[in-house]
């Protein structure tokens, strides 16, 4: 791709790119929310049309005009959003408009599910073939979704933050996916928010600046340190920002943790159809971490506690109280906010502005007489945008034509004000850059300051080195044993515990 150029009125997307992918390569393609990574893939796609500039595929010169011409000249992409249907099964999704039919036209069911399995095992994929897409955890459906761009006939594959709800065993079975398709030949374009994953996989980085290439660097020849300047560019807080990615705690992170004594939630015991046995504690102005693989039962204990679930065993309490929320809407008026592990389904409502957004958990306060206050509801998101830096021209764009990043905020500036009493965070820097990360990271820990107890769910186990002051194990549905984050040298030592910790009694010290 050479000279290429794309505008939305105003704004200059692209401003004369170049990109190059070799076969059988892992090119990461890398830059901030709104840098241009995005549009590129769009016109990769054939969702978008450039409006100047040159591309070449294996030497043919291309301009893809929808996405079922670039699909049958061998591009396979997969976004962020998903593209499944949830009542369907696996097997189902995987072979959607490519079915094998006998002379009649009739589905050879059977086939599918053969083809599905052997493919499944080559891969190594621990999907169910049977399994109904929308009953499964937000992370095996995107691993159906990158089955499903696999089971094509590809020869470019394009992976749009495929590991951002995996957690590290989930992630290296889809780097040995990546890396048997690229000992085929296949070229991948790689686009990462998590740096750590461009040193593992790739052999080449392209790192994009508003609308611009910065430069292609071999791997090998960078260092965290320069991967993270090339991104963000000349900034003062470039080494916190590494900091940030490396997973290493910040010098002044200590008083941000230094929680206080007063629990705000307790669960003692607590189950239902998926939990069995939950003890937890969150004190008032902690960072509280859960650690486990996906399925554990992580999303589900934030669920029970934001009245998503119901609980059929087991006590909550909140400010020391009964708590027993019937739902979500109890929940927020008892102080309690949801940043959900999929913001597209469940934080956000897309065709809507970013003051509507912010405005919905707060409509009751925000209407008197029947009439909704408008002049609030616009100085709530005005407040919002500049604590948050939420790039957008005003408060009345609409939230999907922002950058993942920026949704991202807009989530998080939904529970600003009031203050919530317990902030839960399931995947909280799913598809955001460096820049806003450590953005997001500053937002929890001046929450955690003024009193808020904060409990997250990451599967990036150094995000969770990097907030918390202790961190709770999750296993099958039960919380195994929970330690002090100064129990934890490394990354590493917490995979371990996950993976191998005992339980221990509700009584026990942590």
């Amino acid at each position: 791709m050479s000279g290429l150029k794309k505008t939305y009125g105003a704004v200059k997307a692209l401003r004369g790119v170049e990109f190059e992918l070799a076969p059988g390569e892992v090119h990461a393609l890398l830059g901030e929310n709104g840098a241009g990574k995005s549009t590129l893939i769009k016109i990769l796609a054939g969702v978008e049309t450039a409006d100047s500039g040159l591309m070449k595929l294996f030497g043919q010169e291309q301009s893809f005009r929808s996405p079922a011409e670039s699909r049958a000249a061998g591009l396979a992409v997969v976004y962020q959003e998903l593209s499944l249907v949830p009542s369907l099964t696996v097997a189902a999704n995987l072979f959607l408009g490519r079915e094998p039919r006998t002379a009649f036209g009739a589905v050879k069911q059977s086939e599918i599910m053969d083809r599905t399995n052997a493919f499944l095992a080559e891969y190594g994929f621990p999907l169910d073939p049977k399994a109904v897409v929308g009953d499964l955890p937000f992370a095996y459906r995107q691993m159906t979704e990158i089955a499903k761009a696999l089971l094509s006939n590809v020869r470019v594959l394009v992976l749009d933050e495929p590991t951002s709800a995996l957690s590290e065993g989930e992630e290296e079975v889809l780097f040995d996916a990546i890396r048997k398709v690229t000992a085929r030949g296949v070229g991948v374009v790689y686009v990462t928010h998590r740096l750590g994953e461009v040193f593992k996989l790739s052999q080449c980085v392209t790192v994009f600046r508003d609308g611009l290439r910065v430069g292609t660097y071999p791997t090998a020849e960078m260092d965290m340190k320069s991967l993270v300047s090339a991104i963000v560019g000349p900034r003062t807080m470039a080494a916190e920002l590494t900091q940030a990615v490396e997973g290493r705690p910040q010098a002044q992170q200590a008083e941000h943790l230094s929680a206080r004594p007063t629990p705000v939630l307790q669960m003692t015991s607590v189950g239902d159809q998926r939990l069995r046995d939950v003890n937890l504690e969150v004190r008032s102005g902690e960072i509280m971490g859960l650690a486990g693989v996906i399925g554990s039962g992580r999303t589900e204990i934030l669920e029970t506690i934001f009245g998503l679930r119901k609980i059929r065993s087991g006590t909550l309490q909140l400010d020391g109280k009964p708590y027993k929320p019937a739902n979500p809407i109890d929940a927020i008026r008892s102080g309690v906010g949801l940043v959900p592990e999929d913001r597209h389904e469940q934080g956000l409502v897309l065709g809507d502005s970013i003051e509507r957004n912010v405005a919905l958990p707060r409509l009751k306060p925000l209407t008197r007489w029947g009439f909704f206050n408008h002049k609030g509801a616009a100085e709530r998101s005005y407040a919002a945008m500049k604590e948050l830096s939420i790039k957008a021209q005003n408060r009345k764009t609409v939230v999907g034509t922002l950058s993942g990043g920026n949704q991202q905020k807009v989530v998080f500036g939904k529970w600003r004000d009031p203050r919530c009493e317990l902030l839960l965070l399931d995947e909280p820097t799913v598809g955001v850059d460096v820049g806003a990360r450590e953005e997001i990271y500053s937002v929890i820990r001046q929450a955690a300051a003024a009193g808020t107890g904060v409990l997250v769910v990451s599967s990036d186990l150094s995000e969770l080195l990097l907030l918390c002051q202790r961190i709770t194990i999750v296993r099958d549905g039960r919380t195994i044993r929970t330690i002090n984050r100064d129990e934890v040298d490394s990354e590493e030592s917490l995979h371990h515990l996950v993976h191998t910790s005992s339980p221990t009694s509700p009584g026990a010290p942590s």
